[in-house]
């Protein structure tokens, strides 16, 4: 019987996992080739620390400790794979040289160089060879360390679901010989914004959840806010920075969006004591930077209306004609439905709802945004500011037969009996 690992170790190896894991495996994954088998002998390695530093103490650079053991596990393995399979002996063979040519240079190896290997992995996990579902699970697994049952439960799916997502996206990888490296500066702006995409896209799902009970998912925001700050660190680009700007300055609200009950409260609604001081600081200094570059893009320029909101004391204060202004930009170089339809919003502040019903009317009529709740939501608060009372009880129902959401389905339905 091995002796008991004490607690207070155990917290030590818990915490050293959340903080070195996703370098460990991003090494593990340049060093072995596999994604599986890295993720694997990583594993083994971070359970041999659990049982061999009680007794021998924490090594004083914990790191080389994990990624030396991990390999040697891994070789371990294919030893074990190559008695039944003679092809696997020449990579066995070509492996432990690897590992003696490359014992003890792990310490050598710079911060600089393994955050090299973290960036190679994102690139990895969010290859447009990947379905969407697949880039996001595999990245909130590999990089953010998220436990099958955590995504899962955030995504609202079975862990099964989600398992066999990782499950599809890793072979994939392997049956498309997808190469773990960073993109030649030539292909770096699409497969940058693929990995921008796949970022905004956790923040979405927990900053406004698709269905379920909660308006929010702090997990998730916190999550995608985690990679965005690794993202600016490992690639300082002027659009990487404006992402990170604007999940900042949309989660600096997320106290204020919800009463203590559940309830949704709108942004003219909120109380903006409790928006966060600091992420709006941060979130606007960030934001100044990538526009100074005067190469920036669609996150950049949302993050920009994102920091006039946030700047505003009220929503009668705010600077709609520099919103509009920002919108116009925006559709110039991003001309989708949903920006066509928050522009029309920034329009109805600016000039009256009767000016921003014809700009939401013209929208609706593209036919993309049909059953899109918040297109006739919005319709419907206009209707409503016009004292037009049948027609925002219309939208509104359609709005409501639309969402997914339970907060938003009992704001809804606020409204609707307002208008009795």
């Amino acid at each position: 019987m091995p002796p008991p690992v004490p607690e207070q170790l155990s917290r030590t190896i818990e915490t050293l996992y959340r903080s070195e894991s996703g370098r460990v495996l991003a090494t593990l994954v340049r060093l072995l080739g596999d994604l599986d088998l890295a993720e694997e002998s990583m594993h083994e390695a971070f359970a041999a620390a659990l049982d061999t530093w009680p007794k021998t103490g924490i090594p004083d650079k914990p790191r080389p400790w994990l990624i030396s053991t991990a390999r040697f596990k891994a070789i371990d393995a294919m030893r074990r794979r190559a008695r039944f399979d003679g092809a696997q002996r020449d990579l066995v063979a070509h492996m432990e040289s690897r590992a003696n040519d490359a014992s003890g240079k792990d310490e050598e190896r710079g911060d600089e160089e393994i955050e090299d290997d973290r960036l190679r992995l994102i690139f990895t996990c969010c290859h447009p060879a990947l379905p969407a579902e697949g880039q996001v699970a595999l990245t909130l697994r590999e990089i953010c360390g998220l436990t099958t049952e955590e995504i899962a439960r955030a995504f609202l799916v079975t862990p099964a679901t989600l398992a066999q997502r990782i499950v599809r996206a890793k072979a994939k990888i392997r049956e498309a010989s997808i190469p773990y490296e960073v993109p030649a500066p030539q292909e770096l702006p699409e497969r940058l914004d693929a990995v921008l995409q796949v970022i905004y896209l956790v923040f979405n799902e927990g900053y406004s959840a698709a269905a379920g009970a909660e308006v929010t998912r702090a997990e998730l925001t916190g999550e995608a806010i985690r990679l965005g700050r690794l993202l600016t660190e490992l690639q300082p680009e002027p659009e990487v920075i404006g992402l990170l700007s604007l999940m900042l300055l949309q989660e600096s609200r997320r106290a204020a969006r919800t009463s203590p009950s559940g309830e949704l409260i709108l942004l003219e609604n909120q109380d903006r004591a409790l928006w966060n001081c600091e992420q709006i600081g941060e979130g606007v200094a960030l934001v100044e930077r990538a526009l100074s570059s005067r190469r920036f893009g669609p996150y950049t320029l949302q993050a920009a209306i994102a920091a006039v909101h946030a700047e505003a004391e009220s929503t009668a204060a705010t600077d709609w004609r520099q919103i509009v202004a920002l919108y116009n930009q925006l559709v110039r170089i991003q001309p989708s439905p949903v920006v066509h339809l928050n522009r029309a919003v920034a329009i109805a502040m600016r000039d009256g709802p009767e000016a921003g019903l014809t700009h939401i009317d013209a929208v609706l009529e593209h036919g993309e945004l049909a059953n899109y709740y918040l297109a006739h939501s919005a319709r419907a608060e206009l209707y409503r500011r016009l004292g037009r009372t049948a027609e925002a009880r219309a939208s509104y129902e359609k709005a409501l037969a639309l969402t997914q959401q339970e907060p938003e389905r009992k704001f809804l339905e606020e409204r609707i009996r307002q208008l009795k």
